[in-house]
């Protein structure tokens, strides 16, 4: 940094300019490696970084002979969101969250909408400083009682993640994550105890798909549901059903019966419709066939809550009793009616899975 001097924030070593705004972050998660190298423990991907050299999530650097976080504080999407757009459905319905993302991630899936500002780095994209104090403060003035970490990959910058959840819980605030889950494991631990609630893409469940499409493996995003499930975050599930790449009914049938036999039959799964985007743009929409034979895959293996996005289907979105089928929650699109639902089937007394209620 030109006229740089170092302070410390929160524990971590900042560098601050001549301005007195930090400019980067020193990143935690990492270790030095001979030659003046570094290794980043954030993620399964273990990237080993010359001096200059960039991670695969853009947004993590060796400089110097240690690894920072050019992202950290620097807001490249700030909205206020419907909790519903997440998707989460069984969380504080109709509610308003401030949602947010800095620059980057560390997946690189050919039908990403959010390509523009997920494969770019920092200095990519317009940004806006944002300290996590900030945030939380302004969630208070947009009348959000839950800020979302979404767009892009919220866990490559972890460290902002967590501290702005942390000012956030502080006041009051409920915390969403919004990943695709690939992280290591104890990175995922030293965040979970200030998230809420989150929604995880599991992009298929074959381990070839993940490799060829997302530049990935499953098993690492199978851990972090588990971990989130073990620390009593309200999950629920997000898979995109792309024409020959992952709607084979049977692996949708494997992943579902993992999803049911792990503890999360009583998770949302939304199976959400494909259309052309990014480096896929020849790929056709999903047939709304394909999304109604997963719906009764899912509910065959025991998942009872089973939606479908972006798609006109009526009922689509609509929460039901899976005890006696009760409508209970109507959806359409981002319109929420809950007037008569208070946590139960008002037919039979079923209870329903989620958080509901006033926060």
């Amino acid at each position: 940094m030109n006229g740089g001097k170092k302070m410390m924030a929160k524990g971590k070593e900042m560098m601050v300019n001549g301005n007195g705004a930090f400019d980067v972050c020193q990143a935690e998660y990492w270790e030095r490696m001979p030659g003046g190298a570094v290794a980043c423990r954030l993620c399964p991907h273990g990237c080993t970084l010359a001096d200059g050299q960039r991670g695969l999530c853009r947004s993590r650097v060796n400089t110097g002979g240690r690894l920072v976080s050019e992202v950290y504080g620097r807001v490249c999407a700030l909205a206020v969101d419907p909790v519903e757009k997440k998707p989460l459905l069984h969380f504080h319905p109709g509610g308003r969250c401030l949602s947010l993302a800095a620059a980057g991630c560390n997946l690189a899936c050919r039908w990403c909408q959010n390509h523009a500002i997920s494969q770019a780095a920092a200095g990519d994209v317009p940004w806006r400083r944002l300290a996590p104090a900030d945030v939380a403060r302004l969630a208070g003035e947009a009348g959000c009682r839950m800020v979302a970490y979404t767009y892009t990959e919220p866990l490559t910058w972890l460290e902002y993640t967590r501290d702005c959840a942390r000012a956030c819980r502080e006041r009051g605030l409920a915390n969403i994550l919004v990943t695709a889950g690939y992280v290591e494991a104890a990175p995922l631990a030293d965040l979970l105890p200030y998230i809420d609630a989150a929604n995880v893409d599991l992009k298929a469940f074959a381990s070839d798909t993940y490799a060829r499409c997302c530049r990935a493996t499953p098993a690492p995003v199978l851990r972090t549901l588990t971990m989130m499930r073990d620390a009593g975050v309200w999950v629920e599930v997000t898979n995109l059903v792309i024409p020959g790449v992952n709607d084979s009914l049977g692996d949708i049938e494997r992943m579902c019966r993992w999803l049911a036999r792990e503890g999360f039959a009583d998770s949302p799964l939304h199976f959400s419709r494909f259309f052309p985007s990014y480096r896929m743009t020849g790929v056709p929409p999903t047939p709304t066939e394909t999304l109604v034979s997963a719906r009764d895959i899912a509910r065959r293996c025991g998942i009872s809550y089973v939606y479908l996005g972006n798609v006109s289907l009526p009922g689509a979105g609509d929460t039901r009793c899976p005890r006696c089928g009760t409508v209970l929650i109507r959806r359409s699109g981002y319109s929420v009616s809950t007037a008569s639902f208070g946590g139960r089937c008002h037919v039979c007394g079923q209870e329903i899975a989620g958080r509901f209620g006033p926060l």
